[in-house]
């Protein structure tokens, strides 16, 4: 006899690619109507899987998408986060299918935001209703979904701070993350942190002819292009003064454990079309993503980019610069840092603008704690093996606000890959990572509730 999951999986992949339709891109206010579908659309969701006092809460900028289920206010609680917004799809021509028409192909879900974070989020939308099909919940459950954390989350510790007693809970469980590989389940237990920066390099009052001009003033591209080399020196360690005075140091014990993980820099390399690996000397490829800060340009413009030539020595040259931080570096830190060395880097006849956008902190999670444990059980159960404890490059800042304002831990049970180029064209999610979530997920609940019981 199928399974109750294994009876309603055409149902649950159907509802998600009818949620990754809506292109619920957060950066482009041109989609605003869509990230405000997208989330009526969730509310339609929590509804129909019994969640109570579900709502759309009002901030500055996109509403959280919010319900909750208390059985039994003795019960321990668990607080789900998650986001409805998008990464922008652009370039749309490098997509192999539209990014907003998803499609199921080679087993896996094609569309932006299939991975990072709709299909997530929507696991924990079909692992309730598994629940209630299942017999009912073994904890209070609370669920907040927010609508711009690809674009920095300005409002959600505002919500959060605004909302304390409503937000109560126990614990905090987030599906934002990744694994190793389906064969190999994972945890990770910590997070990079963020200092995002846009700069402005300005030379001469207007574009001028490079036949006139060139060679007698200053070219802002070619000024930026040096700045920006000058970062990192010969062993890719960043140049900024007192950068790494916080850095926190792994004993050789540490290190050693850390690389334990099952990782091939050769099956690296080919994934994403690599003949060597790069970056900082002395580490790991898994250090160098887990445990050490980096400094990347996102992006870098300025002058005649349209069809044929345009010789001009442009007025201003652009670029977005980012750096992932490890504990024990602040962002508010790093952000005064990188502005001071930028601006004082600059040769005469420019001048720079350094413009900071969103940041936030690393954050190591416990391995020791209950909640932990229940997850690391829950993914034994349904993979049938243990989990390891790994350490994500990505960010993800409202963790560490979390335990600031809530005093909560997280645990981040992710089921995604590397391989699924979320924030680039063609981005995927395994059908099987989907179901896999949906199954997993109640484990954890149940596990979860038995040993807070005990």
């Amino acid at each position: 006899m199928a399974s109750i999951l294994e009876q309603h999986q055409d149902r649950f992949l159907s509802e998600l690619l009818d949620w990754l339709r809506i292109p619920s891109v957060s950066a482009d206010p041109k989609f605003h109507g869509d990230v405000l579908k997208a989330a009526e659309y969730l509310k339609a969701r929590f509804e129909e899987v019994g969640l109570d006092k579900v709502e759309l809460c009002p901030t500055a900028g996109n509403p959280i998408v919010y319900g909750e289920k208390i059985i039994d206010p003795s019960l321990p609680t668990v607080l789900v986060y998650g986001h409805y917004d998008v990464q922008p799809a652009d370039p749309y021509e490098l997509w192999d299918s539209p990014p907003f028409e998803p499609v199921i192909k080679d087993e896996k879900i094609y569309a932006r935001g299939a991975c990072d974070d709709k299909g997530q989020v929507y696991m924990h939308v079909k692992a309730l209703e598994m629940m209630n099909l299942e017999g009912g919940l073994p904890c209070n459950i609370k669920v907040m979904i927010e609508g711009e954390e690809e674009i920095g989350s300005n409002n959600l510790g505002i919500f959060v701070r605004a909302n304390k007693e409503k937000l109560k809970a126990d614990v905090i469980l987030i599906s934002d993350t990744g694994m190793l590989a389906n064969d190999a389940p994972s945890i990770e237990v910590g997070l990079r942190g963020l200092s995002y920066h846009e700069v402005e390099v300005t030379g001469p009052n207007r574009d001028l002819h490079s036949g006139i001009y060139g060679g007698a003033v200053p070219n802002p591209i070619n000024v930026l292009c040096k700045m920006i080399a000058s970062l990192h020196d010969e062993n890719n360690h960043i140049t900024i003064p007192e950068f790494y005075n916080n850095v926190a140091v792994l004993t050789d014990e540490e290190r050693a454990e850390l690389n334990r993980v099952p990782h091939s820099d050769d099956e690296f390399k080919q994934s994403i079309g690599l003949n060597d690996v790069y970056g900082e000397k002395g580490y790991s490829t898994v250090e160098r993503i887990g445990i050490r800060p980096t400094l990347d340009v996102n992006g870098i413009w300025g002058g005649y980019t349209g069809e044929g030539a345009k010789t001009v020595i442009a007025s201003k040259a652009y670029a977005k610069i980012s750096m992932r931080l490890v504990p024990h570096q602040t962002s508010d830190e790093i952000t005064a840092l990188f502005q001071q060395h930028f601006t004082r880097i600059a040769p005469a006849g420019v001048t720079v603008v350094v413009k900071p956008h969103h940041g936030g902190e690393p954050v190591v999670t416990p391995t020791d704690s209950v909640a932990y444990k229940a997850a690391a059980d829950a993914m034994e159960t349904t993979f049938g093996k243990r989990p390891i404890p790994t350490r994500g490059g990505g960010s993800i800042p409202i963790v560490a606000m979390f335990k600031t304002e809530l005093g909560l831990d997280t645990v981040l049970l992710g089921f995604g890959l590397d391989s699924d180029a979320i924030h680039s064209p063609n981005e995927h999610y395994g059908v099987f990572n989907f179901l896999k979530g949906i199954e997993t997920i109640p484990h954890f609940y149940r596990n979860y509730a038995a040993a807070m019981k005990a």
